[in-house]
């Protein structure tokens, strides 16, 4: 009995926890606010995002998202 092939490539179809969704949306808003030529505190929005990661992660571990 061979075991099921895992990918790192995820299809559209796949659902992402809460919290992996929202680590995607955030690399590419931080991209996009360093690549946009305003002014921009990397290092407040890297604390805010870690701040929800946190929660996101303990609400996925109590099964509540």
């Amino acid at each position: 009995m061979s075991e099921p092939e895992s990918s790192t490539a995820s299809s559209p179809t796949e659902s992402k926890a809460p919290s992996q969704e929202f680590a995607l949306f955030c690399e590419g808003e931080f991209e996009r606010r360093l690549n946009s030529g305003n002014d921009f505190d990397e290092q407040r929005y890297r604390r805010a995002m870690e701040l929800v990661m946190e929660k996101l992660r303990r609400l996925e571990d109590e099964g509540r998202v």
